[in-house]
Formats: C-alpha cells, structure tokens, sequence
C-alpha cells in the first residue's frame, strides 16, 4: 500500500469505526482494519502521525457530516473485508478439540504469553472441548518456586476458570513407563558418549556411534543403571555419564538424516539437583520431547498452536509418535510468527530477578507487563481473547511498539 492508498483507507475506516461508535473512531481499531488491508506492522511507525491526524479530524465532524463523508469512502471498505473470527481449524470433530498452552515455571505470566496462549483458549471456546495448562517443570535449574502458585491464578482468571491445570513433575512414573517402551522396541538407547564426542565424532560425521546398536536388553539394564544407582560407586552412572537417545529411524537415514538436530537426539539425563517440589525423589529427568509427548499423547491433544521455532521439535515429537505406532494420533500442528514488541521487557527470568531486587514492588507493579499488572489494572480475560483472534493464526513475524500495542488492547477492552 502507497501513502495515498493509506491516508484514503484510514479516512474510510475511521468514518465506519466513528458511526459505529457515537461518532469517535479509535485509532486501534483503524489501525487493526489496516493490517488486514495490506498495511505492514512495521511501517506504523512511518504512517501512525498521518493515521492519528485522520482520526482526529474525523471525529471533530457532526455525525451528518460523518455520514455524508462515508458515503462516498464506503467503497474502499468492502474491497477487502476484514477477516472475521477464527480461521478454520482443520480436523475438528464433533466432540471439538483439545489444546494446551504450556509454560515453564520461571515466573508469573506476561502478556506474551497471554497473547499466545489466548489463541488456543479462542479455538478451544470456538468448538468446544478441553484446554490445559501444562506447567513444564522438568528442568529444576531453570525454576522460580512462587510461579507454581502465581501460574496458576493467571490461568484460572485468563481462561474463565476452565483450564486444567497439570504439573509435569508429578507424571514422572508415566514418563519413565514410555521410556522403558521406546528402549523394548528398540527405538531408545542409552548412550555413554560424552555430549561433546557423539556431536563432533558421530552426529556431525553422520555416524553411529558405539552405543547405537546394543541390544534393548542391555539397554534396559543401563535404564535401570541410570535410575538406580549402584553401592558400587564405580558401577553408577552419575551426572553426564549416560543420556538416553531416541534412535532415528533407518527410514529417516538414522544418523545421515539431513538435518542434525534429527539424528538421535536425547530423551533423558541424570539430573541431581533438587527440585522444588519432588525434592531429591528422582534423579532421572526427561527431556522437553519426552515429556511432550508423552502429556500430548495422554491428554489425547488434537490441536496444537506453537511459536515457529518449535518446528524441529514438532518433527522430533512426531518421530516418537510414529515409534509408539501412534503415527494417526499425531495433533495437527499451527506455527505462529514472532511477536515481536518493542520496548517492552517480557523476560520472566529478568522479571523474577527485578522483584528480588526490590525494583518492583510485586508481579502486579504497574511498571510490569504481566497478567497480573494488567489485571490489576482493570484489563479483562477477553480483551487478551479478542486481541489473539485479531492476530490470528500467522506464521508472519509481527512487531509492535508499546503504544501500538496498548492502542489495540484498549480497543479490546473497551469493546
């Protein structure tokens, strides 16, 4: 779109948005009718002066005037219509879908992950069916103990009290049964390399290594090695010395699969440092696509909407699903752009560590973007709902500057 295409856009949307709206049309408003109409998020800085003067000049115009102004613009309205609601999912049954948002415990939401997680609830309230939230807190070094508590009372009033909300570490059992599954099927082994030889000697040279072809019952007594450690200091394996891989398929050309982070990537490892809530009870830990895939398999998830970064281990997840023979099962699989939002610091972990410093006086300081900022400060659940469906289900990176952003939110919340 050129400058003029904008400016007589702008005009005809703020006019329609004015009419509908006793006679003041909202910039955000305009602004979302201009996305859809071709309008780059990254030249809104280059055209918001122009489109905030529109607007301004708009609505200091009689309604007469507004309505007379409308009739000769309302053309450039219909052109391209605004997209309304959800884009269609694939696949839906009858009984709906089953989708999941889910966090690591490193600290209270924020409205990065209001916004993403909000576009799953929208699909979940669209059909119908069951929608989890799914703390992943496999990796104790990586976990804020209040977030557990914090979490939880962001989702239940983000999501209208609806969610089901499942903790990873309290699954442990069920992650360990489909381990040991994978390793009787010969789709697991447990490999001894150190990290640093098995990528530079054998992934890299798309070669197996030592480990690779021992027989499931050996493997299986390294599970167990792995899990239970020996009087015998000697005969245990401790941090580092064993990780359990998934065996790429020959299928898939096993180590040669051409890309890397495809050629047996790891499920499992020792991990000795105490967790916050299962203290030293385990000291086996999986890793994210074990996990994953195991919730997913059990939650019987059918619809998964994820950051586009996620698409090696989408790929990785369903390998396992296919080495479990539940290849059909497989959820269809959404991927979603970078959200990108200038001047605002969304990092939980930097957060956390400002709260300690006494920066802030809470998760709900008014200086934070987080759910319980924003909630405090009078935001409702569906203007978060509202603002993910206006977004939508793109794998198109988008970046909004902090005004830009709130001028939508507010248009959502008042709405």
């Amino acid at each position: 779109m050129n400058q003029k295409d904008i400016e007589k856009k702008a005009k005809a949307y703020a006019l329609k948005n004015a009419l509908a709206y006793d006679g003041k049309a909202q910039v955000g408003s305009v602004i979302s009718s201009l996305f859809h109409e071709g309008l780059e998020k990254k030249d809104i800085g280059k055209y918001s002066k122009i489109i905030n003067e529109i607007v301004s000049k708009v609505n200091k115009l009689s309604k007469e005037e507004q309505e007379k102004e409308f009739e000769k613009l309302k053309e450039e309205t219909s052109e391209r219509k605004s997209r309304e609601g959800l884009e269609e999912l694939p696949n839906v049954k009858k009984s709906g879908v089953i989708m999941r948002f889910a966090p690591s415990p490193s600290g209270a939401l924020h409205i990065g992950h209001a916004i993403t997680a909000s576009l799953s609830w929208d699909y979940v309230m669209k059909y119908g069916g069951r929608f989890y939230v799914r703390i992943e807190d496999t990796n104790s070094e990586n976990i804020y103990t209040p977030a557990y508590k914090l979490i939880e009372e962001d989702a239940k009033w983000l999501f209208d009290n609806k969610a089901k909300i499942i903790t990873q570490s309290e699954r442990m059992k069920l992650y360990y049964k489909y381990a040991l599954k994978l390793i009787k099927k010969g789709w697991a082994y447990v490999c001894t390399c150190s990290s640093d030889d098995f990528r530079e000697k054998y992934a890299n040279n798309k070669k197996d290594c030592p480990c690779r072809n021992l027989a499931p019952k050996e493997n299986e007594i390294r599970w167990n090695k792995m899990l239970n450690p020996e009087k015998n200091k000697k005969d245990s394996f401790n941090e580092g010395d064993a990780v359990l891989r998934f065996k790429t398929s020959d299928e898939d050309h096993g180590m040669a699969h051409p890309n890397p982070a495809m050629r047996d990537f790891p499920l499992a490892r020792i991990n000795l440092m105490k967790h916050p809530l299962q203290k030293n009870k385990y000291r086996v830990w999986p890793l994210m696509n074990l996990a994953v895939t195991v919730d997913d398999i059990e939650m019987k998830m059918t619809h998964i909407i994820r950051a586009k970064e996620h698409r090696d281990n989408a790929k990785r997840q369903e390998m396992i699903y296919k080495a479990l023979d539940k290849k059909e099962e497989f959820p269809w699989t959404g991927f979603l752009g970078r959200i990108h939002l200038k001047d605002m610091k969304l990092s939980s972990t930097v957060i956390t560590k400002g709260i300690k410093e006494k920066k802030y006086s809470g998760w709900d300081d008014k200086k934070l973007l987080t759910v319980a900022s924003l909630k405090k400060q009078g935001y409702t659940p569906k203007a978060f709902w509202k603002l993910a469906e206006h977004i939508g289900l793109s794998e198109n990176d988008k970046t909004l500057s902090k005004k830009e952003f709130f001028e939508l939110l507010d248009t959502f919340n008042k709405k």
